[in-house]
């Protein structure tokens, strides 16, 4: 896909938790084609500390409202300087980079899991999916119930269910152990997360017979594999995740447990 240089302007920004805040970017001209999973790299502006782009998923392509959506996670100078735009403000982005998610089949179930900002890229995808009248399910975990983001918008596109490590929100535990995946069976999972959680997803689907994706998250830097820092080993060798991914089946990725 074409890639695009952008200085898109901030049409809102929403604090959904002391974490995590919902950027909303326009532009005065249509905004180019993205795909449920890739990402953008956003040059931060402000921050004596932060010299390379911040690769953040894409949340969400509203392309009636020309809008797209960035969930960001506060975690260092950089994350927090973004926090801090206003209405107006510009960020410089490139995008679209990397692949995406496999798009859903007619008649396929697929299951979407996420935890903690890994649901991000699957509100999109859900929505797409949706979109070609096709139902999906998501899971989505987190530490208590005020960790749990965007749920409401989650619910117009799919079925939702939740859990949560101190049960304050749907089945208390780990999203591997909620009992739908016991009661459903799925054709294909695709899911976004804390290593450990995707590891664990992978597990239960190899272990079931189910094809599987993951969002990998490894640190990038330039968003095109140039620089080499977010190199994945896989069947195939030594592949840049910004560039060959960041989605991947789990059977191209060398994870044993």
């Amino acid at each position: 896909m074409k890639k695009f240089v952008l200085d898109l302007k901030v049409k809102s920004l929403e604090r959904l938790h002391e974490r995590y805040v919902l950027i909303k970017l326009t532009d005065d001209k249509p905004l180019p084609e993205m795909l449920p999973g890739q990402f953008v790299e956003v040059q931060v502006a402000g921050s004596p500390t932060t010299f390379l782009r911040r690769p953040i998923s894409i949340n969400f392509v509203d392309y009636e409202q020309n809008e797209l959506w960035l969930l960001v996670a506060t975690v260092g100078d950089g994350t927090r300087q973004m926090a801090r735009l206003q209405v107006g403000d510009v960020l410089n982005c490139v995008l679209p980079l990397g692949n995406g998610f496999t798009p859903a089949k007619n008649g396929e179930k697929v299951l979407l899991v996420g935890g903690g900002v890994g649901v991000a890229p699957l509100l999109y995808m859900g929505a797409e999916m949706k979109r070609q009248n096709i139902e999906p399910t998501f899971l989505l975990g987190a530490r208590s119930a005020k960790d749990l983001l965007m749920l409401d918008i989650f619910k117009r596109y799919g079925r939702v269910y939740v859990t949560t490590e101190d049960g304050s929100e749907g089945e208390k535990g780990f999203v591997t152990n909620h009992s739908l995946l016991q009661q459903e069976r799925f054709d294909r999972i695709s899911t976004c997360g804390p290593t450990p959680m995707m590891k664990a997803v992978a597990r239960f689907a190899r272990q079931n017979g189910v094809d599987c994706e993951v969002s990998l998250e490894n640190l990038m830097a330039c968003g095109l594999g140039a620089c080499l820092c977010c190199v994945e080993k896989t069947v195939d060798g030594n592949l840049c995740v910004c560039k060959d991914g960041p989605v991947f089946n789990i059977q191209k990725l060398l994870w044993q447990d």
